[in-house]
C-alpha cells in the first residue's frame, strides 16, 4: 500500500513537473481580416469625422466671434455717424436762426434807417397842414387837405412796417419816450403832465427811434399812484 502511495505521489508529481504545451493560435480567415479592416477603417473614418466637426465647431466659434466684434464696430460707426448727424442737424438750426435773425435785424436796421430819414418830410407835412388850414385863403384850405392826405398815407405805410407814432397830449410825462424842451406853470393840472407837443416821436419794434419833443407843467398837484389791475394784487 504504502509503494502504491509512492507511486501515485511520484506520478502526481510527474504531472505538475510536466512543461505546459504553448496555447494553440488561431490564424484569420480572409473574411475575418476583411471584417477587422473594415472595422478599423470605420473607426479612423468616425474618428477623422469627429475630428473635422471639432475643427469646423472651432473655425464657427472663431466666426461667430469676429462677426461679433465686426457688428459691434459697425453699431458704434452707425451711432458715431448718428451723433455727427445730430450735431449737424442742430449747427443748421442754429445757422439758420442765426442768418434769419441777422436778416430781419438787417431788414429793421434798413427800414428804421429810413423812417428816420422820412420823419422830417411828415414833420414838415403836418407844419404846412396846421398852417393852412389856419387860412381863410379856400384854395389854401384844399391844398392843405390834399397835403393831410399824402401826409396819412405815409403814416399808414409806416404804421405796416411796424412804426408807431407818440403822441403825448395830455399824458404824464415819460423820459423814455418824452423829451421835455419846456416847462409850463398849471396850477390845475398835474404835475408833470404833457402840455404841449412841438414835435412827434416814433417808436418801431418797441425801440424809440426818435422821442417827442413836448412842454411839461409845473405847479399842479402831484399824481396819485395808479391802482393795482385787478389780479396783481398780491403778487
Amino acid at each position: 500500500m504504502a509503494d502504491e502511495n509512492k507511486v501515485k505521489v511520484e506520478v502526481e508529481d510527474g504531472a505538475a513537473e510536466a512543461p505546459s504545451e504553448p496555447a494553440e493560435t488561431h490564424e484569420m480567415t480572409e473574411e475575418e481580416m476583411v471584417e477587422a479592416a473594415k472595422r478599423a477603417g470605420a473607426e479612423a473614418a468616425e474618428a477623422e469625422i469627429a475630428a473635422e466637426k471639432q475643427q469646423d465647431l472651432i473655425d464657427l466659434e472663431a466666426r461667430a466671434v469676429e462677426a461679433e466684434t465686426r457688428l459691434e464696430e459697425a453699431e458704434s460707426a452707425a451711432q458715431e455717424a448718428n451723433d455727427k448727424l445730430l450735431r449737424l442737424q442742430a449747427d443748421w438750426e442754429n445757422y439758420r436762426r442765426r442768418t434769419a435773425a441777422e436778416r430781419l435785424a438787417e431788414r429793421e436796421r434798413a427800414t428804421e434807417g429810413l423812417v428816420e430819414k422820412l420823419l422830417p418830410v411828415i414833420d414838415d407835412l403836418e407844419r404846412a397842414v396846421s398852417h393852412a388850414s389856419a387860412s381863410e385863403n379856400s384854395e389854401v384850405v384844399q391844398f392843405a387837405e390834399g397835403v393831410s392826405a399824402v401826409h396819412a398815407k405815409i403814416v399808414t405805410v409806416l404804421e405796416k412796417e411796424g412804426v408807431e407814432t407818440i403822441d403825448p397830449a395830455g399824458q404824464p410825462f415819460n423820459p423814455l419816450d418824452h423829451q421835455a424842451v419846456g416847462r409850463v406853470e398849471d396850477a390845475e393840472a398835474y404835475d408833470e403832465t404833457v402840455a404841449q407837443v412841438f414835435l412827434k416821436g416814433y417808436r418801431m419794434g418797441g425801440k424809440v427811434i426818435r422821442p417827442a419833443m413836448v412842454s411839461v407843467t409845473t405847479g399842479g398837484p402831484k399824481r396819485p399812484a395808479e391802482e393795482p389791475a385787478e389780479g396783481t394784487e398780491g403778487e
